[in-house]
C-alpha cells in the first residue's frame, strides 16, 4: 500500500482515535511476542488522518508496515509470532508449506522473518523464502520469481497490509503460473476494507496477525477475523 499524495506523518499525529495519553498498550510484564510486535506496529507504523491510497481510495488509516518489518527488534519478534502462525494454520488445514512469499516489496521482510523464525526453532527446517516481482526481470535470467522457489512448491503468500488485496492476488496468480500451489494466505494487518474478502472468494485463506481492530481498538466492531498466536 502506497500513498500517491504526499502526507505529513508528524509525530503528533493521532493514533486511531485513542487517547493522547502516554500509556503503554500493554504492561510490560505481561508482554507476549504478539503484544510487543503489535506496540511496535503501533509506534512506528499506524496513523489517523486522511490519506489517499493506491486504490486511488480514501481512508482514514494509514498502515505504514515497512517501517515495522524492517526494525529489528520487530523483525526478530515477527519471525516468533509468523512462524507459529504458519505452523498453526499448516495443521489445522493440513496443509504442506514449503516456501513462504509474497509481491515485493511489501511481503520481503515479512517472508525471510518467518522464515528465519522456522530455522531458529528446528536448523533443519527446509522453508524456504522467495520474492515475487512485479514484472519479469528484463535481462538475465528473466525471472518473475526471485530466491528460493521451485514449482510444484506448496506456499505461504504473505503482505505486510491488505487492502483490496489486489497485490496479494497479483502474487498468487505469478505463483500458480509459475506452477506453484498455495496452502494459505498471511498478512500482518487486514485493514478489513475488502481485501480479505476477495482473496477467499478466489479460494484462498486469510490468516492475520492482526486486523483493523487491532491497531483501532476503539473501531472494534468491524473485527471479522483476529489470530490466536
Amino acid at each position: 500500500m502506497t500513498l500517491r499524495k504526499s502526507v505529513m506523518l508528524a509525530k503528533s499525529t493521532a493514533y486511531c482515535m485513542q487517547s493522547p495519553r502516554s500509556t503503554p498498550l500493554v504492561d510490560v510484564k505481561q508482554q507476549t511476542p504478539r503484544s510487543e510486535l503489535l506496540a511496535i506496529l503501533m509506534e512506528k507504523s499506524v496513523r489517523h488522518g486522511t490519506f489517499e491510497l493506491s486504490s486511488g481510495a480514501t481512508s482514514d488509516l494509514y498502515v505504514d508496515a515497512k517501517q515495522t518489518t524492517s526494525d529489528p527488534r520487530a523483525a526478530l519478534l515477527l519471525a516468533s509470532v509468523g512462524w507459529q502462525l504458519v505452523k498453526d494454520t499448516a495443521a489445522e488445514r493440513g496443509k504442506r508449506v514449503d516456501g513462504i512469499g509474497g509481491l515485493t516489496m511489501g511481503a520481503d521482510w515479512m517472508a525471510l522473518s518467518i522464515a528465519m523464525g522456522a530455522q531458529l526453532e528446528n536448523p533443519f527446517n527446509e522453508l524456504k523464502a522467495f520474492s515475487v516481482r512485479k514484472s519479469a526481470k528484463k535481462h538475465g535470467l528473466h525471472k518473475l520469481i526471485e530466491g528460493n522457489f521451485v514449482s510444484d512448491q506448496s506456499v505461504v503468500v504473505v503482505d505486510d497490509v491488505i487492502t483490496t488485496g489486489a497485490s496479494t492476488l497479483q502474487a498468487i496468480q505469478a505463483i500458480k503460473s509459475s506452477g506453484g500451489r498455495i496452502a494459505f494466505v498471511v498478512v500482518l494487518v487486514d485493514r478489513q476494507e475488502g481485501g480479505r474478502q476477495a482473496i477467499e472468494a478466489e479460494g484462498h485463506a486469510v490468516v492475520p496477525i492482526f486486523t483493523r481492530a487491532d491497531v483501532c481498538p476503539l473501531d472494534a466492531g468491524r473485527s471479522t477475523h483476529f489470530a490466536a498466536v
